[in-house]
């Protein structure tokens, strides 16, 4: 078993939303830069030209009460100050423009501790950890918690949102290319905080719609006798107690949507990559592989465990 390392980035941004904020940054770090540049000339230039000569005991000229020049020390950083207020004020407005109550949003995600809900209201289908966005489309993302504050951030698309407890907070995003984009939790949310990735899928009009086409339909039935075997061990050793598999008697939604589990790329919001053989590790000995997670060890026997991993592994 080998845990995958998912790497965020911020230098790239992919949305309307993370080029605003990546503009305002650059210009920032100009600023920024030239004023260093020129406290290092000046510096260099005073040690240099004023630096103490063999025989030379006479007090350099002193310049005071020099209006023009205090101006300029005091009037440049204001400018300065101001103008980047009215900049992140501007920016701000562009990146979360107002939602108002007629507004329907187009995902609703909801933390976990340690994993994401994600709910699309337009075909009442949910899924779990890795979210599909289309491209080239102004998005509004509901964000909820159902325990702790967590905090969504996709470096690549844009700003960070707070999800905190009894209240619903909103996010934009409007990608503009393809790709898979990560990101993580950024509020400290327990022992597991470490291992709450994020995943967005950014894909084309046509292919976001095939997947969500292909995701609203019921679970696919097992096609051999240990993933039939693996189904009823399912129902009947409380996995169906937390879990839901649409088109099953499994409605629960204590723990992660797995109608469609094999579809996804990675377990456990990318601690391990999605096969079989992790699928068996991580219901043989969940606390070891990702301690203080809501996931209890049944104890199951290998055959068991062995089905129930085979069944689950076959519903894309």
């Amino acid at each position: 078993m080998q845990k995958t390392i998912l790497l965020q980035y911020f230098s790239n941004p992919a949305s309307q939303q993370a080029e605003k904020i990546s503009s305002l940054l650059h210009s920032f770090n100009i600023a920024a830069g030239g004023m260093l540049l020129l406290v290092i000339f000046l510096v260099t230039y005073i040690c240099i030209k004023f630096r103490h000569r063999k025989g030379d005991d006479v007090e350099p000229k002193q310049t005071t009460g020099s209006g023009k020049l205090e101006a300029l020390m005091i009037g440049v950083p204001a400018l300065l100050l101001i103008y980047f207020f009215y900049e992140t004020v501007i920016t701000v407005k562009a990146i979360s423009p107002t939602v108002n109550a007629s507004m329907k949003p187009d995902v609703i995600i909801t933390g976990h501790q340690w994993w994401w809900e994600v709910e699309y209201p337009s075909t009442k289908m949910v899924t779990a950890n890795e979210v599909h966005l289309p491209v080239g489309k102004q998005l509004l993302l509901e964000l909820r918690t159902k325990d702790v504050i967590h905090d969504w951030w996709v470096p690549e698309l844009g700003n960070k949102m707070d999800m905190i407890p009894n209240r619903t907070n909103f996010l934009w995003v409007n990608i503009n290319k393809p790709g898979d984009y990560i990101g993580a939790c950024s509020e400290f949310c327990g022992a597991q905080h470490a291992w709450m990735r994020i995943k967005v899928v950014a894909q084309s009009t046509a292919d976001y719609n095939n997947w969500l086409m292909a995701n609203t339909k019921k679970a696919a039935e097992p096609m051999d006798k240990e993933a039939i075997a693996g189904k009823e061990l399912f129902q009947n050793k409380s996995c169906a107690g937390c879990h839901r598999i649409e088109g099953t008697s499994a409605i629960a939604v204590v723990g992660p949507d797995l109608t469609h589990l094999a579809g996804r790329q990675y377990l456990l919001t990318g601690l391990l990559a999605n096969n079989e053989s992790n699928l068996n590790d991580w219901i043989n000995h969940p606390q070891q592989i990702k301690p203080g997670a809501h996931m209890p060890d049944f104890m199951l026997e290998k055959d068991s465990l062995r089905a129930i991993a085979h069944y689950l592994s076959q519903l894309k």
